[in-house]
């Protein structure tokens, strides 16, 4: 009897901290997602805030300086570098130090993979042509992203063969393909929704 009861009590907390685990695990998946996109958002505008404020009080009454007033700061100077790398000379001088970068070992790859992820993140911006894709590789369809039309025709001449970047589910990383357009099919989805489907393996948090 004893037996029975004890074996009983053991598969009741078995079963308890089981559905305990599962809540605790759904629990995870609703506050990880929110939690760390809020402190990225609070850790990146602290840090302009920080950088900027300095420089801000430089030229500004400290008695008049308010919380954020380095962040407004901060993004009317990217918004002024926007304007000004337009200009020939600024374009000259950007080039001189993309080639400096380019040759230090450690640093020209860093450089390269963020000036890269920074490209395929601009490709919603393009017009005309649509960006998102899939290519049909033996009846898979595999969603990518149109980066290399114009390499594509230095590379392989009149083969009409354009560069498709097919990100990797769950990571940071890729792979670049140069294959006949006729193989492409175009997406009528956003650089973002498609980007978010491919990094995530197709897993989505609503319909």
């Amino acid at each position: 009897m004893l037996v029975r009861l004890l074996y009983a009590l053991t598969i009741l907390v078995e079963r308890v901290m089981n559905k305990l685990i599962t809540l605790i695990l759904k629990g995870l998946a609703a506050v990880v997602p929110i939690g760390l996109t809020v402190y990225f958002l609070y850790w990146l505008f602290s840090t302009a805030e920080e950088l900027a404020r300095p420089l801000v009080l430089l030229v500004w009454p400290e008695q008049d300086y308010f919380v954020g007033l380095g962040v407004l700061t901060s993004l009317l100077v990217l918004a002024v570098v926007g304007l000004v790398v337009n200009f020939y000379g600024i374009r000259y001088l950007m080039k001189l130090s993309q080639r400096l970068f380019e040759k230090i070992p450690l640093v020209k790859s860093i450089y390269g993979a963020l000036q890269d992820m920074m490209t395929v993140f601009n490709l919603s911006k393009k017009t005309g042509k649509q960006s998102v894709v899939t290519l049909d590789i033996q009846g898979m369809q595999l969603i990518g992203f149109v980066t290399g039309e114009k390499m594509g025709q230095r590379l392989f001449g009149d083969q009409d063969l354009v560069g498709v970047y097919l990100p990797l589910s769950y990571q940071i990383g890729g792979m670049t393909v140069y294959v006949s357009r006729e193989k492409l099919t175009p997406l009528d989805i956003s650089m973002e929704e498609a980007m978010r489907i491919a990094v995530t393996g197709g897993v989505q948090s609503k319909n």
